[in-house]
């Protein structure tokens, strides 16, 4: 993990890495998972092995590989196929006999819509006495683009687009998604006559089935109006390519079949298990924070909303808690969510970095006050940056290099602003995905020293 110079980088090093540590998708997997004899368990749920024919696994996701590893760690040899697609460079670590495909996120590719179908001809070709698991995590969504009867992957792809720039939430998105789908929505569940197991690594607040992934597996509560609705909301219907208008329209007239209803019978034998989720990994922040001397105050509330308004609202609390004579001591305010950027200019960023810069201008002047925003999947946005770390002296650090910060945010163009005037985190992929950190470090004495397990400062240099 590589961070900006600053006087609390080993703090904040120690911090996303111990969120990162709980958001391990094979610990994860492993913990909720156990053999014991001829029984499978699965949290609550358990399977008589003697009883099942065929176990076979499928995934989509950001974590599908060390998921899948994870399962054919604790099922030792009674696995008979695997097959998950996961995003670019995510293949590394595949348990032996798991095919792997790579496939284009967050906008669908091809691959995607191919391993999509194989999928299905997975679940459909399986018996009632066989057992699916199927294994979701973030982008699960992106890399299962398989379009219903009419419509193109291009279609698809135009869609997500224009939802992505809107700023639709992805609980907003993914319901757009069902309807367009062949394979979301219960569609997946609806294909096959197995019993289903699903494993979520959860990327969306409130831990949903029938939103993390598009809910392939999960009922759907959505529908076509839903759908409309949200098209309209965001002034997207005419910019719709003329199938996807004509698919929906025909949706809400009952002539296309709507997705699978909580009332179905589909899911009397299909379980959904979440194996790992945001506040897991917001807890386990906390506690590092707790360990390095910082107050841990955690925001209940999973944060949503736009990027620039959240991180200029942490970046005030930031500025005040610095500006009170009577704090007790260093303090850590954490947060976890995922925000959305509605993209009006024509620069590169992410919704992390977008928070942290308008957090860096509300920031300006404060000393020994810090705001990060990280996402958990190392990538934020299009870009190849976790995220980025600012502090009170940020902008007026970019003015010395002719940058202004807020022309920056007013095109969307984060990346651009931090690859100049410095402040991005940097991991790589992380393997994982449980959406967004937000950490507001305040400790007025800070001078380049790291902290004490006490609070007191150490003359111990910050590393790397």
């Amino acid at each position: 993990m590589t961070l900006p110079p600053a006087p609390v980088r080993a703090d904040v090093r120690r911090i996303l890495r111990a969120a990162l540590d709980a958001a391990d998708p094979y610990a994860a997997v492993r913990r909720a998972l156990s053999l014991t004899r001829h029984t499978f368990r699965a949290a609550d749920h358990a399977y008589d092995l003697r009883r099942i024919r065929r176990v076979a696994v499928v995934g989509a996701g950001k974590a599908a590989v060390p998921m899948a590893r994870a399962v054919a760690h604790v099922l030792r040899g009674r696995l008979d196929s695997a097959f998950v697609v996961s995003s670019k460079g995510a293949a590394a670590g595949a348990p032996e006999g798991c095919d792997v495909v790579e496939a284009g996120h967050p906008v669908p590719d091809r691959r995607g819509l191919r391993a999509a179908q194989r999928m299905l001809d997975v679940a459909s070709s399986l018996g009632a006495e066989d057992l699916l698991i199927v294994l979701l995590s973030g982008g699960a969504s992106s890399l299962l683009p398989l379009p219903d009867e009419g419509l193109t992957l291009a279609d698809k792809q135009r869609v997500t687009r224009l939802l992505l720039r809107s700023g639709a939430t992805i609980a907003e998105l993914n319901a757009v998604r069902k309807h367009l789908s062949a394979i979301k929505g219960g569609r997946l569940a609806a294909a096959t006559r197995a019993q289903v197991l699903t494993l979520i690594l959860s990327d969306v607040g409130g831990d949903d089935p029938g939103v993390i992934g598009s809910g392939p597996t999960a009922p759907d509560r959505t529908t076509f109006l839903d759908a409309v609705r949200i098209i309209r909301q965001y002034g997207l219907w005419e910019k719709l390519p003329a199938p996807v208008r004509m698919h929906l329209v025909e949706g809400l007239a009952g002539w296309r079949p709507e997705t699978p209803k909580p009332r179905s019978r589909i899911f009397r034998r299909a379980h959904h298990v979440v194996v790992g989720r945001n506040r897991l990994a917001l807890e386990a922040a906390a506690r590092a924070a707790r360990t390095a001397g910082y107050e841990s105050v955690l925001i209940d509330e999973f944060v949503t909303g736009e990027a620039a308004l959240v991180g200029r609202w942490m970046g005030e609390l930031g500025k005040s808690l610095a500006g009170r004579a009577a704090l007790p001591g260093p303090v850590c305010v954490l947060a976890g969510g995922e925000l959305t950027v509605t993209v009006r200019g024509s620069g590169t960023g992410g919704r992390a970095q977008e928070f942290a810069l308008a957090a860096a201008l509300a920031l300006q002047g404060a000393p020994g006050a810090w705001v990060a925003g990280f996402g958990t999947d190392g990538r934020d946005g299009p870009t190849a940056v976790a995220g980025a770390v600012v502090d009170g002296g940020t902008v007026a650090r970019g003015k010395t290099k002719r940058l202004a910060a807020a022309a920056y945010l007013k095109r969307n163009d984060s990346y651009a602003f931090f690859k100049k005037a410095g402040g991005h985190i940097v991991t790589g992929s992380t393997g994982t995905n449980v959406n967004d950190l937000y950490l507001v470090l305040v400790c007025p004495s800070k001078s380049g020293e790291s902290m004490s397990r006490a609070g007191r400062p150490s003359p111990q240099k910050p590393r790397g």
